[in-house]
């Protein structure tokens, strides 16, 4: 079941064992807040929930736990945080577990990953079964209906929709880092009832996945030194290469689904952006534009497959130092296009 669907149903059936899966902390947080909900009503849960470390733990002591009761509550909530190595070690006994659990204890199990073909995953209900997953980045506009949402009911202000795309293009895919901007702009707009998209641009700071799209603005300005400079100064700072090349994977697979639409499919410009999720911003849809027209037909055709060697090759498929791999990959991008003969 998805974190989201879990955490905004009304009346979910409570579980005695719940695993949230993924490594999306925002989702995580908020699902754990909805499982004490579910099982403590308007109960304290200061006194009822237990936390402990996946790592070091044996089971004898979760399952003592699990069958204590507060004076002050009826039910018992253990959650162990880091769990994935507590699930390897502890496999059977969970699976006894889950087949005679606790009358009066909830257990949730914080893992990475939880896989379905287990014995232990097939006896959990989906309902028991939170996917906790972040948004790759290239999944990015995927993310502004919740942020259009979480806006007006986590914030009670209304986020309009070209506010919303640029919020994402500025932050990130990450759940927890939009929810703080949203709050800040909520306060920020003070009895405004909507943030707008010029709220957004002047009170919101680059991350660094937005400090990488610096790298492809210069490329469209026809600034190749400037482009691997920025490149250089994210490398300075300590940026992992395979961190810098999931926004740039995201917004160079948007060129080169833009090239393949208006050239083998014959569209437009503008109806080709709408297709590939490009906010509709002018500034951004300017920034893309001008990156189209500086690479050029020849080289947005070979994107893909650059994009497919150089995943490859930071996987371990290339001799090459990853940091060596992603500066080719810009050269390759911000070099002049080749005089037609």
């Amino acid at each position: 079941m998805e974190a989201l669907a879990f955490i905004e149903a009304k009346t979910p059936k409570r579980q005695p064992v719940y695993a949230l899966i993924g490594d999306e902390d925002f989702l995580k947080r908020h699902a754990r807040e909805r499982i004490i909900s579910l099982a403590l009503g308007g109960e304290d849960p200061e006194f009822a929930v237990s936390v402990f470390q996946g790592d070091k733990l044996d089971f004898s002591t979760i399952r003592n736990e699990l069958d204590t009761v507060s004076f002050l509550s009826a039910c018992r909530i253990v959650i162990i945080e880091n769990a994935d190595p507590f699930v390897t070690n502890h496999r059977q006994d969970l699976e006894g577990y889950v087949a005679k659990p606790s009358d009066i204890g909830v257990l949730v199990l914080d893992v990475k990953t939880f896989p379905e073909t287990t014995k232990l995953a097939k006896s959990l209900p989906d309902t028991a079964k939170i996917a906790c997953k972040s948004t790759p980045p290239y999944k990015l506009h995927d993310l502004k209906p919740w942020c259009i949402s979480w806006a007006k009911n986590a914030h009670k202000k209304k986020l309009s929709s070209d506010a919303a795309e640029l919020l994402l293009e500025l932050v990130g895919p990450a759940m927890g880092l939009l929810d703080q901007e949203l709050g800040k702009l909520a306060v920020a707009v003070g009895a405004k009832s909507e943030i707008a998209v010029e709220d957004v641009d002047k009170l919101v700071g680059r991350s660094k996945a937005a400090d990488v799209f610096r790298i492809l603005d210069a490329i469209g300005e026809g600034k190749p030194a400037a482009a691997l400079s920025i490149l250089e100064e994210l490398f300075a700072e300590g940026e992992d290469p395979m961190a810098i090349m999931g926004p740039l994977t995201a917004q160079l697979r948007k060129l080169a689904n833009i090239a393949r639409l208006c050239v083998v499919d014959g569209m437009t410009l503008g109806p080709a952006m709408d297709a590939a999720n490009v906010p509709k911003w002018d500034k951004i849809r300017l920034g893309t534009e001008k990156q189209l027209k500086y690479i050029g037909r020849h080289r947005l055709m070979k994107l893909t497959d650059w994009l497919v060697e150089i995943n490859f090759g930071l996987k371990g498929g290339n001799a090459l130092p990853e940091r060596v791999q992603v500066e080719r990959l810009i050269v390759m991008l911000a070099r002049p296009q080749e005089a037609k003969k």
